[in-house]
Formats: C-alpha cells, sequence, structure tokens
C-alpha cells in the first residue's frame, strides 16, 4: 500500500470517527456509545418501561372495559415509567449517549410526577379550590411537556423514521390531553387515548428492535428502524 492510500486510509477513518461520535451508529439515538463501557445498552429497559406505562394510561383514557379511573396505573407510573426508566437514563450518561440519557430521564421524572399528583396523600389535589383550577393545573402541566417532546423530536426528525413517528405520536397525544384538560372535552381526551395507544406501540416496536440488536443470535435477525441519515 502506498504512502498516499495510507493516508487518505486514515483520513477517511478519522472523519467516520467524528460522523459516529456526532451522530452515532446508524445514528440511532438511544443505543449510541461514545465512550468505551462494560454497561450494556438500557435502551430497551426505558423503551419498554415507557412503552407499557403510556399504553396502560391511553387505554384508560379511552375507557377501555368501562374503566375511567387513571388511578390503577399510580404503580406502573412509579416503578415501570418512573424508576425504572430514569434508570435507564442514568445508565445512558456513562456511555456518552446525551440524548438518551436525557429523553429517558425526562420522561422517567414526567411519570414519578403524574404519580404524585394522582396519589391523594399527596394533598396536590386537594389544594386546589375546584375541579376547574385542577384541570387546569393538569393542562398547563401537560402542554409543559408537548414543548419538551417537541424539541426532542427536532433532535431526532432527520435521523430515525421510528423515532420521529414516535416522539410526533407522542406530541399530538399530549396536546389532545392538555386541550382536553382545559376544555372537558371528552372526544378530544379519546382522542389523545388513541395517539397515546399509537405512542406505545411504535415505543413496544423500538424496544424490541433494540433488544434483538443487542443479542448475538435473535430469532429475528434484523427489526428495521428506517434510518434517514447514515454515517
Amino acid at each position: 500500500m502506498s504512502s498516499a492510500t495510507a493516508s487518505n486510509s486514515a483520513n477517511n477513518s478519522d472523519k467516520h470517527h467524528v460522523m459516529e461520535q456526532e451522530y452515532g451508529p446508524n445514528s440511532d439515538p438511544v443505543s449510541y456509545q461514545r465512550y468505551p463501557t462494560k454497561l450494556a445498552n438500557p435502551a430497551p429497559m426505558g423503551l419498554f418501561s415507557f412503552a407499557a406505562t403510556t399504553f396502560i394510561l391511553s387505554l384508560y383514557n379511552l375507557h377501555t372495559r368501562g374503566v375511567q379511573a387513571p388511578n390503577v396505573v399510580v404503580g406502573m407510573a412509579i416503578f415501570a415509567g418512573g424508576l425504572t426508566q430514569f434508570i435507564a437514563g442514568m445508565w445512558e450518561f456513562p456511555r456518552g449517549n446525551v440524548f438518551g440519557a436525557t429523553a429517558f430521564a425526562s420522561y422517567g421524572s414526567f411519570w414519578l410526577a403524574y404519580a404524585t399528583i394522582n396519589i391523594p396523600s399527596s394533598g396536590i389535589q386537594a389544594a386546589f379550590a375546584n375541579e376547574t383550577e385542577f384541570h387546569n393545573a393538569q393542562g398547563i402541566f401537560l402542554i409543559t411537556w408537548f414543548m419538551i417532546t417537541f424539541f426532542f423530536l427536532l433532535a431526532v426528525i432527520r435521523r430515525h423514521i421510528a423515532f420521529s413517528v414516535l416522539l410526533t405520536l407522542l406530541d399530538l397525544a399530549l396536546l389532545m390531553l392538555s386541550i382536553a384538560e382545559f376544555t372537558g372535552n371528552a372526544s378530544i381526551l379519546k382522542a389523545g387515548g388513541v395517539f397515546g395507544v399509537c405512542t406505545g406501540l411504535v415505543a413496544f416496536y423500538i424496544g424490541v428492535s433494540e433488544l434483538l440488536t443487542a443479542e448475538p443470535k435473535p430469532i429475528i435477525r434484523r427489526v428495521p428502524l428506517g434510518v434517514l441519515h447514515k454515517v
């Protein structure tokens, strides 16, 4: 090999390394690992926790099987959507995955906050003068998370189809739920439930893809996520 060829090869390798640090392998926002570590990929754990909690609450919002009160999901919100997802976010930090860490930790905090609001002994609901004030407060809470989710969407919209679809559906769900809280419109609440169910299903799909990718001999070789920007 000539010195010129070796030099070009080294330059291409360095360029690829820089791009990999910027976008991650195949531009995957949650499985990306910038720093060497023995930590396994926590993304499947975080995604399944998020998906299950979102799916259950959304079915309640649709009044599935006559269920209207969301209180049963409080346990899921604390331990699965909240604690487990937050831990997944913390495990993303040593891997150098800023997006995965921020997203998992943020949504873990969201579910912990949601659970606390719906625990009577917290005194949060009782602190409001009437139900209208409480629903308006919840609407503000949800519209804030609509904004946060939109910011996450901006980070992945040119990278992955699956993640772009996931965050778009989640944003629509949060928007519908916040409007339902402000207006008391049951139809809009159910629309939020539909978007939420779809969000949960897409999150399950991505979680399965991440889990199978981590396995040495998966039963399904590949579950595509739709890469938009390849390194």
